[in-house]
């Protein structure tokens, strides 16, 4: 086969993505994949700047509570992938999405105290760890043609839209606390999560199609 039918061949495929029945795997998985995004460059690049400015503490001071949120990511990504296993993608999701937005809110209304710098542990927990499902799910809601393409155009477009995530805090906080802004941003990037994620097929245990060509070239 030409170099360019190849080409256009992979092209068409692509675009199966945007048409039925696949569009709205693909509109739900984006919608998912923004409001995760969302919510993690929203805390992860404003929350250095909210322990300074409202809670008043120094850089020596902020490495602390910054450290805790990465050790708690760390058991946020083994307990998630073991919770999309066990319950379900969506599920998964759904529970770390709460879980995410109730901590984001307790987090930006504490005053510094050793249970802040406990809660940070939870929701780095939570905030971070809700990633593990993503690339199981993603892979599960598309055929073996365009199962690349499916996954990384929902996880690039929800970069591309969680980017602007942190610019509505930053807008937002010239006339309200840094906190709140945070907050409201982040509980509404869950939401989209929840609504979505209950919007999604679940995919637990699907078994993914193989295509004939390379079923037959392992042969």
């Amino acid at each position: 086969m030409a170099a360019g039918a190849v080409r256009d061949s992979g092209a068409v495929e692509f675009l199966n993505i945007f048409r039925p029945p696949l569009l709205r795997n693909t509109v739900l998985a984006t919608l998912l994949s923004t409001g995760m995004l969302t919510a993690y460059y929203s805390v992860t690049t404003w929350l250095p700047t909210f322990l300074e400015t409202e809670r008043h503490l120094s850089v020596t001071g902020r490495t602390g509570y910054l450290l805790m949120l990465i050790v708690g990511s760390l058991g946020g990504y083994l307990a998630s992938a073991w919770l999309s296993d066990a319950v379900g993608r969506r599920r998964g999701f759904i529970v770390f999405a709460y879980c995410g937005a109730l901590l984001v809110l307790l987090y930006t209304h504490m005053p510094v105290s050793g249970g802040m710098l406990l809660i940070g542990f939870a929701l780095g927990f939570f905030v971070l760890g809700i990633f593990s499902g993503m690339g199981a799910c993603f892979a599960e809601l598309f055929p073996g043609t365009v199962r690349g393409s499916g996954q990384g155009f929902c996880y690039s477009a929800g970069r591309a839209f969680g980017a602007a995530g942190p610019a509505l805090i930053g807008a937002w906080s010239t006339h309200v606390p840094l906190g709140q802004s945070i907050g409201a941003v982040t509980v509404g990037a869950y939401a989209l999560v929840v609504v979505s994620a209950w919007a999604l097929p679940e995919t637990r245990g699907r078994v993914l199609s193989v295509d004939a060509a390379l079923a037959q070239d392992s042969v």
